[in-house]
């Protein structure tokens, strides 16, 4: 089905006034400095504001916007809430609606929570607890669970992702491991009723997959293995099947990034196996994508080739209303940069740039941290196809978004890009990015 035209932008067109879409870029640019802040805002850039295929830009443009507009809000703007749009295409015409829990009134746990998470600033993020756990509170939790603590576990697995958009996993891994033991310490509590412990269950382990993400971006190989672990055994303990291809998706992954590509193969079968039953065609062509990964690392291209083809039909069929919650980040963009690295572990590095390319353009600007990684994906690629200030530039680009985005796994990177590029350091372009790169962050 097409995608339904944008739905323009028509006050921050108002702002603007008489000058041209270049002219008011370079005052962008200008208010960017004056703030400290590092934005490339072109023309297009101002053009895809005023169509509405931007619909809430990231943190760097937010805040020259704000201090260009004193006084107005980003709505005033005409953006849409970072909540609303997060994961979803920019080239939808409204936001999608919040995500109902399960009409529970939002605890008193669950906005302290909030709070706790939202208080930290860009380089630290303050410690996220539950409002029962915090460190030296005389209180203690509950003797049995119900369904606000249900409610403040799932809103900690939201607020976890949201951040991780914003600041990058090396921010956030060692504060979120306290709302993670905050709701293993619910379950072995108990719950009143047994639907706020299947909650319980379901938003525990979402949890431990949200942390061992955060280990996974932040190179912490085996901490992210043991989360996925006891993802997986919450999963198979309450018979959740979504949460347990959740497991096995995310398990597929660091497998092959950990260089063991039979056992991605085998985990994202399993995870498969495990979706069959609920509907969501996305769900299978991620774990499709997740099991040609390891195919490429394998060297298998046919068996590679065959599950692309899986993965692209399912994900044609679209979405639906059981594709999971945390399947937000997995679109168009997304899948262009899952089958980049195939090509690239295949040695077709030209092929892979082409979908790392793809999936940059792809991806709405507000999420710094994957424009970073598929940008950092892009320049590698480059470096390798042999076009190494066309990589320069790119990996110019990363550096830039690492100034909001913290993310270990983007720098080494960026840091391999760079030893590929060591041959071309005569070229200006390439001297340049290598001089950069090697500077203190």
């Amino acid at each position: 089905m097409a995608a339904s035209p944008h739905s323009p932008n028509t006050a921050f067109r108002r702002l603007r006034g008489a000058h041209s879409p270049a002219e008011f870029a370079a005052m962008v640019r200008r208010a960017a400095r004056e703030i400290g802040e590092t934005v490339s805002c072109d023309a297009r850039y101002i053009g895809r504001v005023e169509s509405g295929e931007i619909r809430c830009p990231n943190y760097a443009y937010e805040r020259v916007f704000l201090h260009m507009f004193p006084g107005r809000t980003t709505a005033d703007l005409g953006f849409f809430p970072r909540e609303s749009v997060r994961g979803r295409s920019g080239r939808r015409t409204a936001p999608a609606p919040p995500v109902p829990v399960h009409l529970v009134p939002r605890s008193k746990e669950s906005d302290v929570l909030r709070r706790a998470f939202m208080a930290g600033g860009s380089a630290t993020v303050a410690a996220a607890t539950l409002g029962f756990t915090v460190p030296g509170d005389s209180r203690r939790p509950p003797s049995r669970a119900g369904a606000s603590e249900a409610a403040a576990v799932e809103d900690a697995v939201r607020q976890i992702r949201l951040l991780d958009d914003r600041h990058g996993a090396d921010a956030l891994y060692r504060r979120a491991a306290e709302p993670l033991r905050a709701a293993y310490a619910l379950l072995d509590a108990g719950a009143t009723r047994q639907s706020t412990e299947d909650r319980l269950h379901a938003g525990a382990g979402e949890l431990a997959v949200s942390v061992g993400w955060l280990a996974h971006d932040s190179g912490r190989f085996e901490d992210a293995r043991s989360h996925y672990a006891e993802a997986l055994a919450t999963a198979r303990v309450a018979g959740n099947a979504a949460l347990e291809a959740h497991a096995f998706s995310n398990m597929a992954f660091l497998a092959r990034d950990c260089g063991r590509p039979r056992e991605s193969v085998r985990a994202a079968q399993a995870g498969r196996r495990a979706a069959r039953s609920l509907g969501s065609p996305r769900l299978l062509s991620l774990l499709a994508l997740r099991e040609a990964g390891g195919w490429a690392g394998l060297g298998e291209r046919k068996s590679c080739e065959e599950a692309l083809a899986r993965a692209h039909t399912e994900f044609a069929r679209g979405g639906t209303g059981e594709d999971p919650e945390w399947m937000s980040f997995f679109g168009e963009a997304e899948l262009e940069s899952l089958e980049s690295r195939c090509w690239a572990a295949l040695g077709e590095y030209a092929r892979a740039a082409r979908h790392a390319r793809r999936a940059a353009d792809l991806q709405d600007p507000h999420f710094a941290r994957n424009v970073a990684f598929y940008t950092a994906e892009l320049a590698g690629d480059l470096a390798h196809a042999g076009a190494p200030d066309e990589a320069a530039w790119a990996g110019d680009r990363v550096l830039d978004l690492l100034t909001e985005v913290q993310s270990t796994r983007v720098r080494s990177m960026l840091a391999t890009t760079a030893r590929t590029l060591l041959p071309h350091q005569r070229s200006p372009r390439v001297a340049a990015f290598l001089s950069r790169q090697a500077a203190p962050f």
